[in-house]
């Protein structure tokens, strides 16, 4: 038999009530999105098409108005105990130093704490940070609390990791050393990703398969393509390689009507 997809999302619709006229709003109608053990999934599509709404759902953090989500098999209800979820906005305490950051998830789940210290302090030097643990979120550069936060999720061992957009605040230089640090990782335990991103070219370079989703209201998926590129890679040396622009043409073609749709609804909010 087939190992259940470590994540699944099966028909999900979400609706919400419209901020004007009493009506309602279809974000995301339909879609389909499975997840398999080990494998890292990247979604792209227009700016407010949906792609953190998916996230939401499969966290356990928003029930869908029709659908449901399986996790390893089983139905989810409630929060998505088996994810971890790293947010595009850092979700460190600033009155918490960056060693206890990362501990407070492990705390939270009665881990004794000096177990809790030794676990956090591992993990700060398997990103780089060994030397900085006693340093607070405003003491150190963005690609610094990056580096926390993905500790912080990483600590508690999820079997599924979600993340949103985690990198594009940085510059282009950190941000491939952080994505070349995701996928050393992400190949030491083999984890499930999904992984949400505007670059496309940081979706190809990272990912075992990219999904695109259409321009919102009621977004769904309309691509999906397997890179085949080898691992590993490097995420700033595999943007040379012909496969890889081949994967980007192709991708870019289907992606490219949908951002322009995007663009224009969002020129008609604003006017």
């Amino acid at each position: 038999m087939q190992a259940p997809a470590a994540l699944e999302l099966n028909g999900i619709t979400v609706t919400f009530r419209a901020r004007e006229g009493g009506g309602r709003y279809t974000a995301v109608a339909d879609t389909t999105l499975r997840i398999a053990p080990g494998e890292f999934v990247s979604v792209v599509g227009p700016t407010g098409c949906g792609k953190s709404t998916l996230l939401n759902i499969g966290a356990g953090l928003l029930a869908p108005s029709a659908g449901e989500v399986r996790v390893f098999g089983e139905p989810l209800a409630g929060i998505n105990a088996r994810a971890g979820y790293m947010f595009q906005a850092e979700a460190l305490m600033p009155w918490r130093s960056a060693l206890d950051n990362v501990m407070v998830g492990l705390q939270y789940r009665g881990v004794p704490q000096a177990q809790a210290r030794e676990q956090a302090q591992a993990w700060l030097a398997r990103v780089g940070l060994a030397d900085f643990g006693d340093r607070y979120p405003h003491q150190m550069s963005g690609g610094m609390r990056k580096r926390a936060a993905l500790a912080q999720v990483l600590a508690l061992d999820p079997d599924i990791i979600l993340m949103d957009e985690p990198f594009s605040a940085l510059d282009i230089q950190t941000r491939q050393l952080m994505e070349n640090e995701v996928l050393d990782l992400w190949a030491a335990k083999r984890k499930a990703v999904l992984f949400i991103t505007h670059d496309l070219d940081e979706a190809i370079a990272m990912s075992d398969r990219v999904v695109v989703l259409s321009a919102g209201p009621a977004t769904h998926p309309i691509g999906e393509f397997s890179i085949d590129l080898p691992r590993p890679r490097d995420v700033a040396e595999v943007r040379g390689q012909p496969r890889f622009v081949e994967l980007h043409s192709q991708i870019w073609g289907v992606l490219r009507e949908e951002v322009l749709k995007g663009y224009a609804q969002q020129l008609k909010k604003a006017a």
